[in-house]
């Protein structure tokens, strides 16, 4: 028993005395007792990198190797010091393995004609079901092959689960999965379903647990994501997001939701289908999910694809988590067409180990890999030349650099470190993209290697242009990302839109078939963005000889005393300062209200506590800062570790920082996970409390209504029974305005004078909700014929009334009869009557204005009838699919002037449809889903 407790205790010693080195080296020593269950994050501050160099150090000392789970999950000191005591002694360093040179020998598959993710997939895994597809790295160092095949039969087994689960098509589903094969099968499990997948991070943090639910609970709701497939630690967090999220109906694990049979008759996309949805940050109260298309995707893999030549003999590496683009589409969507084999390793793999990635590369000669300039800066910094013996990089021809901003000094610094190894410079590719172009947009020509610009620093700063200099101290370096990729176009515009000439530094745009369909149930941030068909990326930059040079953020620009700064480069200087956490630095400007004047503030963070040795850290930022730029700032925080919010891909969110600055929340206590847990749960009781007395309310509502309604339906249908058809449909029409103000459902209607009896109009409606065929009789002139689905005549006492109101009925599964419906709506139409129709088909629980189906434009144009746009606003919130439960509410109808189709031809048919949706997407209170396509369409029509 006392050799135990000498050896644990040795362990605790040991751990405190690396744990200390690592904090001295980063600037400022710990000044105060360090304990075991001294938290990583809140009380010392180490943070991911921080955590790798730590793990690094352990095993050094420990000769272990650290499992790269422990990475995210240790919280304390006291976690490391257990998995040792129980771990030390049996695990050994994994053993070297063969290269391999061949990853099967099955014959390329030619997908150049392929319009949909779904496609592809079906292509591979049944002409090659055998063929690898993916090398899953697991952190005892063995490999798990994915075969194509296996994606098939997975992926149709857990898209036979969501269907039994009630998953309609186009709905969204939440994948909040760690790097691993079930990934692969619930994303495209989801869209062989028919849903549409939202990747989102998992939660790896206890100490962001808090924020990190909020944050996640923003972006369901936005998505109004119906299920969330999840993993088993993270299942019970999952359940609790139920409680914010109203749409979230169920919450599951793959191996709960992979059924024994795989799904039969799995749902075809088409190329302008929903693919998925990429949320780019959540770290504010208008998340943005950028929708991408199927078409979207296929353009930009195959673009970015030839840029770069991948051919039969390329490996792909990556270490990216799949949730973010760069990985997900990048790298393992990009390996699965052009049929490449994918070596995927976790992102916490990379961070424990770097030298991992450079070992996969060499064990299955890899030949395309990218990554952030931070990981290769990782590579540069903390991988020791004594775990390279015998490497050799020779076979990797393409390393892009992207997703942030590009350091030349990395890039020089690591081609330098890593020639001696096999690794040609010219392979250094730093490039250029954004979600917004599914994620490819700028590469450099292959084999060129990577590209410096020196530019005059005070041409730059004050008139806003790249001048080229060579004096190496008044200048400012930027890294070239490459030119567009085929099919795409950048330009540099300024403030007004104006297009600038070569090494002007102005506002990013591009365009191309790899642009979103645009931001998921947000138009307001979709209309911002776009500009007469080019979107605004964001960035600044300039262009010399069709090549990108990215400058910085646009939001991020600081102008002050008339020059333009760039935080990245202050950030820099900063974090150079001895006692400042390198990384950990956020600069940015707001407007002093009293002066009026740009102020620029610098917020870093320090361990420092001593008051006079803080105050010479100030003194040294300023002058860092003067002396290179020859400015000062306004403001100076030194802050507590943690303080500066980031990402869950690391990138400093400075807008965020900025707003904790003016509220004066920086450096303020971190509430511990525990308190967090119990904070989100009360909330969570808190919200189920008052749902529950708001349901009970709406029950009682629905109760009286439904009351009401019975009452007066009994006499309404035996004067149905018993009357004319034209008796009905007054009667009918005055029923349902009755039904409404018993209801408390006010009825507004702007543009009435529209609803004319006089001539035959055909009326389009949005589809949202089972009251709009109330709405449609209570609005309409009388003797309207209304066209509804066919299975309405089988409903008992209901199809006396749609009989007696002459409804048309119409076949929504049935291509032919569908052809002979809309002929005989051609001869309603031509016989003198209106006719009310909703285009869309059908509804579903998400907002948002779907496409419109062509029947009723095809008979307006073929009759000469004018279209009547009708925007119906509210019955969604009033009357939700799936929901049997009333709320109140209000509704108001847009009745737009008619219009008609420019002849009967084709393109003519098409045009009139868009106008139509058009008008009803401006006043009908819901995003239209496709609201770049329709904005981008030019259409001339006559009254």
């Amino acid at each position: 028993m006392r050799t135990s407790m000498m050896q644990k205790q040795d362990v605790e010693v040991e751990l405190i005395a690396i744990v200390t080195e690592v904090l001295t080296e980063s600037g400022v020593p710990y000044r105060r007792e360090i304990k075991m269950d001294a938290s990583l994050q809140r009380h010392l501050g180490i943070d991911s990198l921080g955590r790798a160099e730590l793990f690094r150090r352990v095993e050094k000392t420990f000769s272990v190797t650290v499992p790269d789970r422990l990475l995210a999950e240790a919280e304390t000191l006291g976690d490391i010091a257990k998995f040792l005591a129980t771990a030390q002694s049996s695990l050994t360093k994994p053993a070297r393995k063969t290269v391999i040179t061949s990853h099967g020998t099955h014959p390329r598959l030619d997908v150049s004609g392929v319009d949909t993710l779904v496609d592809l997939l079906l292509i591979y895994g049944e002409k090659s079901p055998q063929k690898p597809h993916v090398f899953f790295q697991k952190e005892d160092g063995q490999e798990e092959v994915v075969t194509y095949g296996r994606v098939l039969e997975s992926a149709l087994r857990v898209a036979t689960g969501l269907r039994e689960r009630g998953l309609k098509p186009t709905e969204t589903v939440a994948i909040m999965l760690p790097t691993t094969p079930d990934f692969f099968y619930a994303f495209y499990g989801v869209l062989l379903a028919g849903g549409v997948p939202v990747p989102i991070y998992p939660p790896f943090r206890m100490h962001m647990l808090e924020a990190y639910a909020k944050t996640e609970a923003r972006i369901l709701r936005n998505a109004e994501v119906r299920m969330l497939i999840t993993f088993d630690e993270a299942e019970n967090l999952s359940r609790l997001l139920q409680g914010f999220v109203p749409s979230l109906k169920e919450v599951m694990t793959v191996p709960r939701l992979m059924h024994h049979q795989a799904l039969t008759s799995p749902i075809l996309a088409k190329a302008d289908d929903h693919a998925f949805i990429q949320y780019t940050s959540g770290s504010t109260n208008d998340p943005k999910g950028v929708l991408l298309t199927h078409q979207n995707l296929i353009s930009n893999i195959s673009a970015y694809g030839k840029a770069i030549q991948v051919n039969e003999t390329d490996v792909a590496v990556s270490w990216l988590p799949l949730y973010h683009d760069f990985g997900l589409i990048g790298s393992w969507l990009g390996s699965l067409y052009h049929g490449v084999p994918l070596i995927l390793m976790t992102p916490f793999s990379f961070l424990n180990h770097p030298a991992r990635w450079l070992w996969a590369i060499h064990y299955h000669r890899g030949s395309l890999t990218g990554a952030p300039n931070f990981a290769y800066e990782l590579c540069v910094r903390k991988v020791e030349h004594g775990q390279l013996e015998g490497l050799d990089l020779s076979s990797w021809r393409v390393a892009a650099n992207g997703a942030e901003k590009v350091y030349p000094k990395t890039l020089e610094a690591f081609a330098k470190k890593f020639e001696r190894y096999g690794f040609k410079a010219e392979s250094l590719m730093p490039v250029y993209g954004l979600a917004e172009s599914t994620v490819g947009l700028a590469i450099p020509p292959l084999n060129r290697g990577f590209h410096i610009d020196t530019v005059d620093r005070k041409a730059f700063e004050e008139d806003r242009k790249a001048v080229p200099s060579t004096d190496s101290k008044n200048t400012l370096e930027f890294a070239g990302c490459g030119m567009a990729i085929e099919g795409h176009a950048i330009r540099i515009v300024d403030d007004a839109g104006q297009v600038l000439p070569e090494r002007s530094v102005g506002n990013v745009q591009f365009k191309g078939p790899s642009n979103m369909k645009g931001y998921y149930n947000n138009p307001a941030a979709t209309a911002a963005i776009y500009n007469d068909g080019w979107l605004s990326a964001g960035d600044m930059g300039y262009l010399v000889d069709g090549e990108i040079f990215i400058t910085g953020r646009r939001k991020d620009l600081i102008i002050k005393a008339g020059r333009n700064l760039y935080p990245a480069e202050i950030e820099e200087l900063v974090g150079n300062v001895p006692g400042i956490r390198q990384g950990c630095v956020a600069a940015f400007g707001h407007t002093d209200p009293v002066r009026g004047t740009e102020q620029l503030v610098v917020v870093a963070e320090t361990r420092e506590k001593n008051r006079a040795v803080r105050e010479t850290m100030l003194q040294n930022i300023n002058e860092a800062i003067a002396t290179t730029l020859d400015i000062v700032p306004d403001d100076v925080v030194l802050a507590l570790p943690r303080s500066v919010p980031k990402t869950s891909s690391g990138k400093l969110q400075r807008a965020a920082c900025k707003t904790m600055y003016l509220e004066g929340r920086l450096g303020r206590f971190q509430v511990p996970a525990w308190m967090q847990v119990v904070r989100l749960g009360a909330e969570w009781l808190g919200r189920r409390v008052l749902n529950g007395l708001a349901k009970i309310a709406r029950v009682i509502y629905t109760t009286l209504v439904f009351i009401a309604v019975f009452m007066a339906f009994i006499p309404l249908y035996f004067v149905v029974r018993f009357s004319s058809s034209s008796t009905v449909a007054r009667v009918v029409k005055w029923w349902a305005r009755q039904m409404l103000r018993v209801a408390c459902i006010p009825l507004t209607v702007r543009g009435g004078e529209h609803l004319t009896q006089h001539s035959p109009m055909i009326y389009v409606a949005n589809h949202a909700s089972y009251l709009d065929a109330v709405i449609a009789i209570a609005i309409s002139p009388p003797g309207t014929r209304f066209v509804g689905k066919k299975e309405l005549f089988n409903v008992p006492i209901l199809r006396t009334i749609v009989k007696k109101l002459q409804f048309i009925p119409v076949d929504r599964k049935d291509t032919m009869r569908g052809l002979d419906d809309t002929k005989f709506m051609e001869t309603v139409v031509r016989e003198g009557h209106s006719i009310f129709i909703f285009p869309e088909g059908t509804f579903g629980y998400a907002a948002g204005l779907r496409p419109f189906r062509l029947g009723a434009f095809k008979v307006a144009a073929e009759t000469g009838t004018p279209v009547c746009p009708v925007a119906i606003k509210g019955a969604r919130l009033i009357l939700r699919e799936e929901n049997r439960i009333l709320r109140p509410g209000q509704l108001n109808i847009t009745v737009s002037s008619p219009i008609k189709a420019d002849g009967n031809e084709w393109q003519a048919v098409t045009q009139l449809r868009q106008v139509a949706r058009q008008a009803i997407a401006e006043n009908c209170g819901e995003p239209s889903l496709d609201f770049i396509a329709a904005q981008s369409i030019a259409v001339r029509v006559r009254d």
